[in-house]
């Protein structure tokens, strides 16, 4: 049966094929039961609206089950507090912070998702300066890790955490793919138009 932590490692294909280091340490110190030597993280109320409000935008209900629907946002914080080091903490702070200077909650739907374009496209030259490293993770296992000096940017932690939550939730992962419990023999699938994949 896949393990939440597989699903987490799997989801890195959903980001390019590479996660960013901290994101990668912090799935190995959740499942280790270490916790992140950093200050104690907390969101404030509004702080905790506008992620949910982010988180909601990237991954919207609509058919299916939107991120807050899965406790995503909750999940963002658990994370952040757990298992993040305080680079990563102070980054997504600084850019909750910024979003909310910038009046983000004030915005309506289209405004809000205007302002994450742009932040979407700032960090994505952020990124650039970002190294492609391989580190080994088992011992059949490398991943690419993406590292930077000043902590990973508030969008790519917000992002990766997103579909991290999303897709390890029971409600995610029900409402995304088929679930097949004992699979059998292999016998190719021909999917029908917007038949979800499937997870076994």
């Amino acid at each position: 049966m896949l393990t939440r932590r597989d699903a987490i490692s799997q989801i890195a294909l959903m980001l390019g094929g590479a996660i960013t280091a901290p994101t990668l340490m912090a799935m190995e110190a959740k499942h280790s039961g270490k916790t992140a030597l950093a200050e104690t993280f907390s969101l404030s109320d509004a702080q905790r609206k506008i992620v949910a409000a982010v988180a909601e935008h990237i991954i919207p209900k609509t058919s299916t089950p939107g991120a807050i629907d899965a406790g995503v946002p909750a999940f963002i914080e658990l994370m952040l507090n757990d298992c993040y080091k305080l680079p990563e903490q102070r980054s997504f702070l600084k850019g909750v912070s910024d979003l909310d200077k910038a009046g983000f909650l004030s915005q309506n739907a289209s405004g809000q998702v205007a302002m994450l374009k742009l932040l979407e496209s700032n960090t994505k030259e952020l990124m650039s300066s970002y190294r492609l490293k391989q580190q080994k993770v088992g011992d059949n296992v490398d991943k690419e890790t993406l590292e930077g000096n000043n902590g990973v940017p508030f969008w790519r932690l917000i992002k990766e955490l997103t579909l991290f939550g999303y897709f390890t939730s029971e409600k995610g992962i029900t409402s995304s793919f088929e679930y097949v419990t004992v699979p059998g023999k292999f016998e190719p699938t021909k999917l029908k138009p917007g038949q979800k994949a499937y997870q076994y």
